[in-house]
């Protein structure tokens, strides 16, 4: 995610980016929705469309190309799989190319103009979500859909919330997200529960540090998956930042 914030208004920009690390048994595979939910009542708070709405995006984010929850079967997929092969951070590609990973997703890689990934229309004609703004210490609520593994039988692992130093002429390394992460969230944060475990809606809400400076900082969105994580704590003999993300 980026995001910008302005001397004069002090405002922050996010651009999301989003990674997904999972070696799933199951074909359903999660992602952020949206980067800044708002619920209609805060003292109720809800993760469904009737209780809430989106103010911001992850880059090149479609937002009425289909149904809550099956952006996963878009084409291409909103959710990214780093490679399974070599989940080193000192090699995984942080945000979506398109191109490269296990199941390599849609392009969410910087635009240039940064405002590039959140104007106008996809590649396939479609109207795509606008940035993300907010301030130094404000609060930011994400959402993502269940997708199976909210259920009482799946291990509860977080989503990582990392973030850049400002301005960033180009996406942070995946080493350098985790190097700087701001929140654990909740994984399992459910709300409006059905019968269809896929489409229960998820979020959680953290406060940006109050120290941000203003300009524009990239934000990562990252579900880990134990079975990488050990697979990069045995390739790895510096285990400090690693033990961070786990803890």
């Amino acid at each position: 995610m980026f995001f910008t914030t302005r001397p004069k208004a002090l405002l922050v920009v996010f651009v999301a980016s989003l990674v997904l690390l999972l070696i799933q048994k199951s074909s359903a595979h999660s992602y952020a929705d949206c980067i800044d939910w708002r619920f209609t009542n805060p003292k109720n708070p809800s993760w469904s469309d009737k209780n809430g709405a989106c103010f911001g995006y992850a880059r090149r984010f479609p937002i009425k190309a289909k149904p809550f929850a099956k952006l996963d079967s878009d084409g291409p997929n909103r959710h990214y799989q780093q490679s399974h092969k070599n989940p080193d951070p000192n090699h995984s590609l942080p945000c979506s190319d398109g191109k490269e990973g296990e199941e390599p997703g849609a392009d969410e890689t910087m635009g240039i103009p940064i405002s590039a990934a959140y104007n106008g229309k996809d590649k396939r004609g479609r109207i795509i979500g606008v940035q993300t703004t907010s301030k130094p210490g404000g609060e930011l609520c994400i959402r993502w859909p269940a997708k199976n593994h909210a259920v009482p039988n799946e291990k509860n692992q977080p989503v990582v919330i990392a973030l850049s130093e400002v301005n960033p002429k180009k996406d942070p390394t995946q080493l350098e997200f985790l190097d700087n992460i701001i929140a654990k969230l909740d994984y399992k944060n459910c709300t409006d529960k059905g019968e269809n475990t896929d489409i229960w809606p998820c979020g959680g809400c953290f406060k940006l540090p109050s120290s941000l400076k203003p300009g524009n900082f990239v934000m990562q969105w990252l579900k880990n998956d134990a079975v990488i994580c050990d697979k990069i704590i045995r390739d790895r003999s510096t285990l400090g930042m690693i033990g961070r993300l786990l803890a």
